[in-house]
């Protein structure tokens, strides 16, 4: 996707930080707006920069080098990447806890350098797009994320049934996301036309609000309010992580649970969509392709500290008979399985009719199957759904 470079000033000194700095030369995806090895005397170059991510190496290996990380932060915001050469096992503790965003150990390819780049831009633009929604709200909406590192999983259709037991089951209200931004379906496995999509909710300059994303998303005869992919391929770039960041702040706002459905891979949307998720459910189908995509999917979530009690494995048509088991999978991925879905042989049939199956056929046992894992990510309120149900009996 051809978004704009991001701007990086390298500042410090570390062994390799040279290569760093060469190979971040020639990469479309990294514009060098300067470099300084004083940050401390550096700070007029450093502010009128406008740096949106700062590497700064260092030699030290167990404590983060304050006075230097305390002269970026007087003159940028941006969020700072230290890069060293030493271990950085006992570094890194301490620095997430004085809000490094990241460290990196050298030696190190080019394009994990632009990764924990793009991280460290995507998660500081969602927080702090997060922050101005916060000020204003009180009980925020949920945010459940489909991510399936594999096409064919089902991952979309569950979505779609998760989405609608939510607003039917649960009087939620729900927010349908289809970030798959180039080819998603969610449209087309709801059965809707939309007049509008993310693409011209980016594209407006009227400031998002409430009322205003009322506007984008397209009703659901189930109650779910869906927000669909752009219809073009070509208008998927023009989604951004900073846009992304405002629009979810705003639906938190106005929705009870958002569920989102992601690409088969990560990219700066999924990553700023991944700093507001609540709960991450990684679909894996029954196969040994797809759970080797499941582990280094792991992997590229311990990379990015995303927290571990987030996490839930879900093995989805567990019925069929592929010769996998559900502890061969655990064992293969070291992590327990917390959702299975049996196979349906209606499923097929629901999406091609564009109804989801939970409003086509509510008493199978799939539909069944889904209900429970709707429970258990976001838990009933009972009180007040007691009162709903009071409500409704005296009318």
């Amino acid at each position: 996707m051809n978004q704009s470079p991001i701007k990086v000033f390298i500042t410090g000194a570390a062994n390799g930080l040279a290569e760093v700095r060469e190979g971040l030369a020639d990469h479309p995806d990294v514009e060098l707006v300067g470099t300084a090895a004083d940050p401390v005397k550096a700070g007029a170059k450093l502010a009128e920069s406008a740096a949106q991510v700062i590497l700064h190496g260092t030699t030290a290996n167990e404590h983060v080098p304050a006075p230097e990380v305390e002269a970026i932060r007087a003159v940028t915001a941006a969020p700072i990447v230290l890069v060293t050469s030493a271990s950085a096992n006992s570094l890194l503790s301490e620095a997430l806890q004085a809000g490094i965003h990241d460290v990196v150990l050298l030696p190190q390819l080019t394009d994990g350098i632009v990764f924990t780049i793009k991280k460290a831009h995507s998660l500081a633009a969602g927080r702090a797009a997060g922050a101005a929604g916060k000020a204003a709200s009180h009980a925020e909406g949920k945010v459940v994320t489909l991510f399936s590192p594999k096409g064919g999983s089902g991952k979309t259709a569950l979505a779609c049934n998760l989405a609608t037991l939510f607003a039917r089951r649960h009087d939620r209200r729900t927010l349908l996301l289809d970030l798959d931004l180039q080819f998603g379906d969610v449209a087309i496995m709801m059965g809707i036309e939309p007049e509008k999509t993310i693409y011209d909710l980016v594209m407006a300059r009227r400031e998002l609000d409430s009322e205003a994303l009322a506007g984008y998303v397209t009703a659901h005869q189930s109650g779910v309010h869906v927000l669909p992919a752009p219809l073009r391929p070509e208008d998927a770039e023009l989604v951004t992580e900073e846009r992304l960041g405002h629009l979810f702040a705003v639906a938190k706002e106005s929705y009870d649970v958002v569920v989102v459905d992601t690409p088969p891979f990560f990219h700066g949307p999924v990553l700023s969509t991944l700093d507001r998720t609540d709960q991450l459910v990684l679909v894996a189908s029954m196969d040994v392709p797809a759970i080797k995509n499941v582990k280094l999917t792991l992997q590229t979530l311990d990379l990015l500290h995303y927290p571990k009690d987030r996490r839930h494995l879900l093995l989805n048509q567990t019925g069929s008979k592929v010769g996998l088991k559900k502890n061969e999978v655990e064992r293969a991925l070291d992590l327990k399985v917390a959702f299975e879905l049996p196979g349906d042989k209606d499923l097929p049939s629901s999406v091609n009719r564009g109804v989801p199956l939970a409003l086509a056929n509510p008493r199978s046992g799939l539909v069944k199957s889904m209900g429970e894992i709707a429970d258990k990510l976001v838990p009933q309120r009972v009180a007040a759904d007691a009162k709903k149900k009071k409500r409704r009996g005296v009318r």
